[in-house]
C-alpha cells in the first residue's frame, strides 16, 4: 500500500495540491468518490465555546476502503492547550503550527465530495463545525458522513473504544490520541466494516457527500509532529555571530540577568529562547560572547555546589541539566564535576530570584494537582494566589511554561518569570 503523506512533499500550498493532483482529486475538475476519515485533538470537550482543534489527520479510502492516502498538521490554537498528559502536545510543539484558518483550505479538499468517517463522528463534526464556523465558512449543505462507533454497536454490539473495536479485528493502534495514528485505525476499522456489508449499502451514501465550496483565506504548510524535533535550531545556533563582537561587562550581566531568570526553573521554554535571542540582538552579543558567558555562569554554579567541599547527587543533576540547555561542552562539564573549579573570569550572581511571604502568585493552565490545592499550599507557605496577572504578580505557575494562555502572554509583556508545576512543587518541599 502506498501512503501519501502532505508532509512528505515540498512545503506549501502549491505541494499540497500537486500532491492531490496525483491522486486524482484535480484530474478531471471534481474530487474523487470515496471516504475521508478524519480525527482531532483538542484542547477540550467544549466545540460551541472556548475549546479549539490542535491537531487533525485525514486518511482517505477507495469506496472498497482501501486506503490511498493520509495527512495531518499540529494547529495553533491561540490558547492553552488543555490536558496535555491526554494529547502529550506541549505548546512549544505548536508555536510554529498554522492556525486553523491556514489549513482550513487544504482540509476543505481532502474531504470535498467524499463521506466523512470518524469513530464517534458527532465530537470530531462538531469541532470541524466550530472551527469552520469561526471562519464564516458555510459548506452549503449537511456533511456526509458514518460513525465507526455506530457501525460497532450494530456489527460487535459492545465495546465502543476504539481501541477495542480494533481488538475486536486484530488492528494495531499505537499511540492513541495522536489524530495520525487514531484516524489511520479508524480507517482500518471501516474497511474492516465494509468488507463485512454490501456495496450497495454504502452507495446512496458515497453519491451524497457534497462537493464542498473553497475556502479564499490564506494558506500554510501543513506541520506534522514528526517535524517539531527538527524545526528550529537551538536558541545558541540562532544568536548572530559578530565580527567584532561589540559586548561589554554592563551589556553581559544583563544577558546573564536574563540567562538566570530563564533557568529559575531549569526548563527553557521557547518563548525564553526567543527572548535571550533578541536580547543578545539587541545588546550586540555575539555568539562567541554568549558561549563564553554561558561557561562563566556554569562555572559560577559550581562554585557555589563546590563551597561546602563536596558536590552531592542533587547538585550534579542539577549541573548537568543546566549544562544541557545552555550547551556547555561534555570535556567541560566532567571537569567542573570532577575538581573544584577555578574563579570566573567575570564576577556573576547567580540564585537572585526571591520569593518574599505576601508575594502574590498566579496559576494557569490544566495541572496535575488541582487548582484549589495549589492554592491553599501557597496560602500555607505564606503566598498570595491571584487569578489575574497584574504587574504586582511576583510570579506565574504554569502547566505548560510555553502556554498561550491569556495570563502567560500577559505575564511575558510585564516580564514576569514563568515557571513549571514541577518547580512549584520542589521549591514548596523545600520550605
Amino acid at each position: 500500500m502506498s501512503v501519501k503523506r502532505a508532509d512528505d512533499t515540498a512545503p506549501g500550498a502549491s505541494a499540497f495540491a500537486a500532491t492531490l493532483a496525483a491522486m486524482g482529486n484535480f484530474s478531471s475538475g471534481a474530487p474523487a468518490r470515496g471516504f475521508a476519515t478524519i480525527d482531532f485533538e483538542t484542547t477540550g470537550l467544549f466545540a460551541e465555546t472556548t475549546d479549539r482543534a490542535i491537531e487533525v489527520a485525514v486518511v482517505h479510502s477507495d469506496p472498497d476502503g482501501t486506503i490511498t492516502g493520509q495527512w495531518d498538521t499540529l494547529i495553533n490554537p491561540q490558547r492553552d492547550l488543555g490536558r496535555q498528559d491526554i494529547h502529550r502536545i506541549a505548546a512549544r510543539d505548536i508555536l510554529n503550527a498554522p492556525i486553523f484558518a491556514n489549513i482550513a483550505g487544504e482540509l476543505l479538499e481532502l474531504l470535498s465530495g467524499r463521506v466523512i468517517v470518524a469513530h464517534n463522528a458527532s465530537f470530531d463534526l462538531r469541532f470541524l463545525n466550530g472551527e469552520l464556523g469561526r471562519l464564516d465558512y458555510w459548506p452549503g449543505e449537511q456533511f456526509a458522513y458514518a460513525c465507526t462507533m455506530r457501525l460497532a454497536r450494530t456489527h460487535l454490539g459492545s465495546g465502543l473504544a476504539l481501541a477495542d473495536c480494533c481488538d475486536a479485528f486484530g488492528i494495531p493502534l499505537e499511540n492513541a490520541h495522536r489524530a495520525s495514528a487514531d484516524a489511520y485505525a479508524t480507517a482500518q476499522l471501516l474497511e474492516a466494516f465494509l468488507a463485512s456489508t454490501s456495496g450497495a449499502e454504502w452507495e446512496p451514501m458515497l453519491a451524497s457527500a457534497p462537493i464542498l465550496p473553497a475556502f479564499s483565506g490564506d494558506r500554510a504548510p501543513w506541520f506534522a509532529r514528526e517535524h517539531v524535533a527538527t524545526s528550529a535550531p537551538g536558541f545558541l545556533a540562532r544568536i548572530v555571530v559578530r565580527v567584532p563582537d561589540v559586548a561589554e561587562t554592563h551589556e553581559q550581566a544583563e544577558y546573564l540577568a536574563l540567562v538566570e531568570r530563564c533557568l529559575l526553573d531549569r526548563y527553557l521554554s521557547e518563548h525564553e529562547k526567543n527572548a535571550l535571542v533578541a536580547l543578545a540582538e539587541k545588546l550586540g552579543i555575539g555568539r562567541d560572547t554568549a558561549e563564553r558567558l554561558h561557561r562563566d555562569y556554569f562555572v559560577a554554579l559550581a562554585r557555589l555546589a563546590w563551597a561546602d567541599g563536596v558536590v552531592t547527587d542533587e547538585e550534579r543533576g542539577d549541573l548537568e541539566l543546566v549544562a544541557a540547555l545552555l550547551s556547555i561542552s561534555d570535556d567541560l562539564m566532567t571537569e567542573v564535576l570532577s575538581t573544584p573549579p577555578a574563579e570566573p573570569a567575570v564576577a556573576i550572581a547567580v540564585g537572585e530570584f526571591l520569593l518574599a511571604p505576601g508575594d502574590e502568585i498566579v496559576l494557569t493552565g490544566e495541572m496535575t494537582h488541582p487548582r484549589s490545592s495549589w492554592e491553599d499550599k501557597l496560602r500555607d507557605a505564606g503566598f498570595t494566589p491571584k487569578s489575574a496577572v497584574t504587574k504586582r504578580i511576583a510570579l506565574v505557575v504554569a502547566a505548560d511554561p510555553d502556554s498561550l494562555s491569556g495570563k502567560a502572554r500577559k505575564a511575558r509583556d510585564y516580564g514576569i518569570p514563568i515557571v513549571g508545576e514541577s518547580w512549584l512543587e520542589a521549591f514548596l518541599s523545600s520550605r
